[in-house]
């Protein structure tokens, strides 16, 4: 993936260049940036299918543990709702994407052909599809969003006698992922394709306007680890958010070099456990997590989808903002760090709501890389901090150990991963005086 990361630049670098110097030749090739957002359009379907079945069994799965399970799915539902409020007022407030007007003749056209039910009961009635798997070949986001809710539920029901199927759906899960893996290295040319022709048609603003949306998003990223995050660690764990993200600094460095927070996993787990969050706590907290506790994918889908309708001219009003945004939320449950899963996430809403703005995504694709760490490392920042607070919560946290641990008295056996030996009482009390 470093390859293709230095690719994608390169190929940013060399749209920009053909935009100023050949404008028109740039606007011809407008249709490489179509061609790859229709690939990734061919894939919605299946991955919000696979990601929401599976995604109602880590609910069902998370709840049965009882209080620390509820405790943290009412955590992530509460922290994923104010990302998702923070990045709505910055991306009001900033107004990214305004002044372009990407191809609005285009875009009348998609809209021409997306007003066939305007009526409520229409609309309703659309979701359901005409066969059980006539959603994956139609096109349509929520009739797919609707089997998949029934087939989770059903899969839910079945009990042990569906973990068959519901291993298949995982195994079906990896494929689908693997073939968009396979897509993404086409992500150079769709980026070339669509930066080279939106630079064509309008210069200097296009520049402007990614830089704001880059800026504002990387700012925004900032403010809610280091302000909200570091406030609601101290207030509710008393445990300083400074020492928690040194302690994961190797983390951090990884999922920065890979772009992806589910690089770190296995590490998290051991690191949390070793921090003195108890085995179960960590267990149910953390993969959960990461599926559902998506603060930086949140800030991100809400900045990408104003910026998108804001540039082809058809700004979304509030209440519109919120019912695409939750919806996009929801759908993102499962495909946490997965490279190109945000995209997928964010064409899929797209294409539910407002099929007309979806060409946009071939746009916001030139910088999605650029904005991928940021996503990465805020939500792997997220459910650190989640696992800290639910294991205080819960009397699950051993105060002594993660203070040894910061106090560099107890390293991490980066060898292993795993703790070879646990102290016993007395020598746990020597340390924390020794510390102390």
């Amino acid at each position: 993936m470093h390859y293709l990361y230095l690719a994608v630049i390169a190929a940013v670098v060399l749209g920009v260049i053909v935009g100023f110097a050949a404008p028109d030749v740039a606007k011809e090739l407008k249709p490489l940036g179509t061609g790859f957002v229709n690939l990734i359009k061919m894939m919605i379907s299946p991955i919000i299918f696979c990601t929401i079945v599976l995604g109602i069994g880590s609910v069902a799965k998370a709840a049965k543990v009882g209080k620390v399970g509820l405790l943290a799915l009412g955590y992530f539902l509460g922290m994923s709702t104010l990302a998702l409020a923070i990045g709505l007022v910055v991306g009001n407030v900033l107004h990214p994407g305004e002044g372009l007007s990407l191809d609005p003749a285009a875009a009348g056209k998609a809209q021409e052909q997306a007003t066939g039910s305007e009526g409520s009961v229409d609309f309703l009635l659309g979701i359901i599809p005409d066969t059980l798997v006539s959603a994956f070949t139609s096109g349509q986001v929520l009739q797919t969003l609707l089997v998949a809710l029934l087939a989770g539920f059903a899969l839910q029901k079945l009990g042990s006698k569906g973990e068959p199927i519901r291993r298949g759906v995982e195994h079906v899960q990896r494929w689908v992922f693997r073939i968009l893996a396979m897509i993404m290295w086409a992500a150079p040319v769709g980026a070339f394709g669509a930066i080279a022709a939106v630079v064509g048609e309008t210069g200097w603003e296009a520049l402007r306007s990614l830089a704001v949306i880059m800026l504002g998003f990387y700012a925004t990223c900032l403010v809610f680890v280091f302000v909200v995050l570091g406030a609601v660690l101290w207030f509710g764990a008393r445990v300083n958010l400074f020492s928690l993200l040194r302690y994961l600094g190797r983390e951090f460095l990884l999922i920065l070099s890979t772009s992806s927070s589910e690089s770190a996993l296995p590490r998290l787990i051991a690191k949390m456990e070793h921090l003195g969050v108890s085995k179960p706590v960590v267990g149910i907290t953390v993969p959960t997590g990461y599926s559902f506790n998506l603060d930086g994918t949140a800030i991100y889908l809400t900045m990408a989808t104003l910026f998108i309708a804001t540039a082809q001219g058809q700004p979304l009003p509030v209440g519109e903002q919120i019912s695409l945004l939750l919806f996009m939320i929801i759908a993102s449950k499962g495909a946490a760090g997965v490279s190109g899963a945000g995209i997928a996430t964010l064409a899929g809403g797209l294409q539910a709501h407002k099929p007309e703005l979806v060409d946009g995504v071939g746009f916001i694709l030139g910088i999605d890389r650029f904005m991928s760490e940021a996503r990465a490392l805020t939500n792997f920042a997220g459910n650190a901090v989640a696992t800290v607070l639910i294991g205080s919560w819960t009397g699950e946290f051993n105060r002594e150990q993660a203070g040894r641990v910061f106090a560099g008295a107890s390293p991490f056996n980066e060898a292993t991963l795993l703790d070879e030996a646990e102290p016993a009482p007395a020598e746990s009390e020597k340390e924390v005086a020794a510390v102390r």
